[in-house]
């Protein structure tokens, strides 16, 4: 990677804060859904990119000024969040600013993808097979964010369901390229980082306006424990097999692996992350209160962990084709903890947490100790 690279994900870093904070602020289940919407569409933005710069070098000439141009698109989505689904009086429209500008990041994306393919037919052919889909979604999220309500709602998923799933079906055994598994799989690992770095970053949002007291440090570090569970699951072992599965296959089962297992199957871990995120905003802002941390919390730390967990279990399915055992009964336990985790205190409900995702890491870690040993030497 190239520290180009690393400067273009930091406008992901804000946009992710903003969706975290758009759920808080709607607190409410169609708000945690408009919030993951929200969130695919920077997911897809951002894997596009990832995609381009196996292509050519990001930090060098046209590359480099496009991408600079897609930062500042991603930038005005960010700040078109809070009025994603509500514009607030004064000013521009705030769903049709964030629409244009995803668009043009997107059409932004595919004419440099036109101008590297040079003379290479096959991915020429698959950048312009790519249109269609990219300018129909693009439309699709103009026409929700001019009508508002419910049919935003249901026009956003659309324009995801065609950009994606048309962009998905060609990819897997279209002319695509990826010249390093290597680069491919560190890209996708560095959004699963900055991903986790949101959960903490919402340990602070949530201790923005309480005094240090013990339950605010009991509360940060049970946060960390958690950041840290979700760091040892992803980084421990799974992803040195997947890369190595990367590096080894062919052509063709390369583009079926890495438009699967990390276009589609990274994104549940991702929003599994963020939902995370937001139940650990709300328990540390009520972490010296006695009463139960309530559905909305409980349900979105709980569910987020479950999610996570099932991202895992794909990821690990469409790249290697194994199940985890443990993973699974531990995403039926942290679902079950819920209930409780509604009804009682917040550090109580939070430490739930804990020690379900720590358990799995141990029991993972012990199991799992030589075939580590074998993959990391």
């Amino acid at each position: 990677m190239t520290t180009f690279e690393l400067f273009f994900d930091l406008v992901y870093v804000f946009a992710l804060t903003r969706v975290t904070a758009y759920m808080a602020h709607e607190h409410s289940a169609m708000g945690v859904v408009q919030g993951m919407l929200l969130l695919a569409l920077l997911w897809w933005s951002w894997s596009a990119y990832a995609w381009l710069g196996n292509q050519a070098r990001a930090d060098l000439g046209v590359v480099r000024a496009g991408m600079g141009l897609a930062m500042a698109g991603i930038f005005v989505v960010a700040l078109a969040v809070p009025e994603a689904w509500h514009d607030t009086d004064g000013g521009l429209d705030g769903p049709l600013v964030l629409a244009g500008a995803y668009l043009f990041v997107r059409c932004v994306h595919l004419v440099l993808y036109g101008f590297l393919a040079g003379g290479d037919r096959e991915l020429r052919r698959q950048v312009a097979v790519s249109w269609p889909p990219v300018l129909a979604g693009g439309g699709l999220l103009l026409a929700g964010a001019a009508i508002g309500g419910g049919a935003q709602t249901a026009l956003f998923a659309a324009a995801i369901v065609v950009d994606w799933g048309v962009v998905y079906a060609t990819a897997r055994h279209g002319g695509w390229r990826i010249h390093s598994a290597e680069y491919f799989a560190e890209r996708y690992n560095l959004f699963v980082i900055i991903a986790i770095g949101e959960s903490l970053t919402a340990l602070g949002v949530g201790a923005s306006e309480l005094p240090v007291s013990v339950a605010l440090i009991v509360a940060a570090a049970l946060g960390v424990g958690v950041a840290m569970g979700l760091w040892w699951l992803y980084f421990d072992l799974v992803t040195h097999l997947v890369a190595r599965r990367l590096d080894e296959a062919g052509k063709e089962t390369r583009l079926a692996l890495a438009s699967s297992a990390y276009g589609v199957g990274h994104f549940p871990i991702v929003a599994g992350v963020v939902l995370v995120a937001l139940g650990l905003e709300g328990v540390v802002a009520h972490a010296d209160s006695d009463h139960g941390l309530g559905w909305f919390y409980a349900w979105v730390l709980c569910g987020g962990a479950a999610v996570y967990l099932a991202g895992l279990l794909l990821f690990g399915w469409l790249a290697v084709r194994v199940w985890g055992p443990f993973r699974l009964a531990a995403l039926v336990v942290v679902i079950a903890w819920a209930p409780a985790a509604a009804a009682l205190p917040p550090l109580a409900a939070l430490a739930g947490v804990v020690v379900i995702l720590g358990a799995l890491a141990a029991l993972e870690t012990w199991h799992f100790a030589e075939l580590r040993r074998t993959v990391r030497d």
